[in-house]
C-alpha cells in the first residue's frame, strides 16, 4: 500500500463509521473511527519513505504495524509538531485526549454509548480534530 492507498483507506473507513453512527450501530463506529486515525497515520509515514531506501530501525518499523495512536505518532515523526499544536489548542489537546485512548481491542468491546462515539467522532473530524491536523502532513 501507498501514501494514497492510506488517504483513500482513511476516507473510506470514516464514510463507513458515519453510516454506522447513524444507524446506532455506535460499537462498530468506534472501531472504524480508530482505523481512520490509523490510516490517517499510516499516510504521514508513508509520505516520509524513500522508494529502495532500507529501514535503519528495527523498533520504528515494528510500531508502523501496531495499532496504538501513540506509537504512530512516534512511528510518523510528528512528536514535536504534535506537542506544539497540543500546547498551542487546548481543544486539540482535548480532542487528542479522547483519541490516544483507541485500540484495535475495541472490536471485542460492547455496550458504547452514543455519546461517547459522538465525542469519539467529534474529536477525530472537528475543526480542531486530530484527522484535520494529520492531513495536514500526509
Amino acid at each position: 500500500m501507498n501514501r494514497s492507498d492510506f488517504q483513500q483507506l482513511a476516507e473510506l473507513r470514516l464514510k463507513e463509521a458515519e453510516v454506522l453512527l447513524r444507524q446506532g450501530c455506535f460499537d462498530g463506529a468506534y472501531y472504524l473511527l480508530g482505523y481512520v486515525v490509523e490510516c490517517a497515520f499510516k499516510a504521514c509515514i508513508a509520505k516520509q519513505t524513500k522508494e529502495h531506501d532500507f529501514p535503519p530501525d528495527r523498533k520504528a518499523v515494528e510500531a508502523i504495524y501496531r495499532h496504538k495512536p501513540n506509537d504512530l505518532l512516534k512511528a510518523a515523526s510528528l512528536e514535536t509538531k504534535h506537542d506544539h499544536a497540543r500546547r498551542e489548542n487546548a481543544a486539540f489537546a482535548a480532542n487528542w485526549k479522547i483519541v490516544q485512548v483507541w485500540s484495535e481491542e475495541s472490536r471485542y468491546k460492547q455496550g458504547r454509548s452514543e455519546k461517547e462515539v459522538q465525542d469519539f467522532f467529534s474529536a477525530i473530524i472537528g475543526d480542531e480534530g486530530v484527522l484535520p491536523w494529520l492531513k495536514k502532513y500526509w
